[in-house]
C-alpha cells in the first residue's frame, strides 16, 4: 500500500483504521479463483495480479488444511442467457462466459478443493449476498474470516464489507488478493484496512495458523 503512506496517518488521527485482531475460531474463505481470471485469452484474464495472489495463497490454504480451520471456496456461473445474475451480467457483460459448462468456471488447479470443503456457487460480487455463507459460519461459530482470491476492487471488497456487517473479523492478506490493474487494488486494500477489516502481510497469516486454534 505505499502510494497510499501518505493517508495512513490522516485516517488514525481522525479514528479510521482501528486494528481488529484475530479472533479465536477463524476460516479460509477462497474466492473465485477460477480460470477466467489466470487463463490467457479470457476476457476476465487479470494477469500478474490474481496468478501472484494465487501463488501466494497456496501456503496460506496449506497451513489452513494443517491447521484444521473450515474451508470454504466461491465460484460464480450463470444461465447461459446471463438472466440470473441480473443488473451485474449487465454492468459486465464478460460475465456471460461464465456458464456451468465452460471450463473457465474451474476453480484453479493449484487452489483446488479437496473432499469436505465447501464449495458456494454465487451470482454476485459478495460472497454472502444470496448465499448461505453467513448462516454456515455462524453455525460453525467462526469469528474470524481470512479472504484470499480476487478481484481486490469487487468481490474481496464486497466480501470485506459484508463480512463486517455480519460480525466476522475480517482478515486480508494482502499477497493473497490479485485484480486487473494496480490502482484498484491498492486503492481498495487502503479502504478495506481503513474501514472493514485487517490487511496484514501473508506471514502474519501463516504464524497465526500455526497456533493452536479452536476448530469446530
Amino acid at each position: 500500500m505505499t502510494s497510499f503512506d501518505h493517508l495512513a496517518d490522516d485516517y488514525r488521527q481522525h479514528g479510521l483504521a482501528g486494528r481488529i485482531g484475530f479472533g479465536e475460531r477463524p476460516a479460509l474463505l477462497v474466492i473465485d479463483v477460477i480460470k477466467a481470471y489466470t487463463t490467457p485469452g479470457s476476457p476476465l484474464y487479470a494477469a500478474p495480479g490474481v496468478p501472484d495472489a494465487v501463488r501466494a495463497s497456496q501456503p496460506v490454504l496449506a497451513a489452513a488444511r494443517t491447521a484444521g480451520i473450515p474451508i470454504i471456496y466461491t465460484t460464480v456461473a450463470y444461465a447461459p442467457d446471463g438472466r440470473d445474475g441480473g443488473i451485474f451480467v449487465q454492468k459486465v457483460p464478460a460475465l456471460r462466459q461464465l456458464t456451468h459448462d465452460s471450463p473457465l468456471v474451474a476453480i484453479v488447479d493449484e487452489l483446488r478443493p479437496q473432499a469436505g470443503e465447501l464449495v458456494i456457487e454465487k451470482k454476485y460480487a459478495s460472497a454472502f449476498f444470496g448465499t448461505h455463507l453467513a448462516a454456515t459460519l455462524t453455525a460453525l461459530r467462526v469469528d474470524t474470516l481470512i479472504m484470499v482470491g480476487c478481484s481486490t476492487s469487487g468481490c474481496i471488497r464486497a466480501s470485506a464489507v459484508d463480512g463486517m456487517q455480519h460480525g466476522f473479523r475480517v482478515i486480508v492478506p494482502r499477497e493473497c488478493v490479485g485484480d486487473r490493474a494496480p490502482e484498484p487494488h491498492l486503492a481498495n486494500l487502503f479502504d478495506i484496512n481503513g474501514k472493514y477489516g485487517d490487511v496484514v502481510a501473508v506471514e502474519e497469516v501463516l504464524a497465526y495458523l500455526r497456533l493452536p486454534l479452536s476448530t469446530p
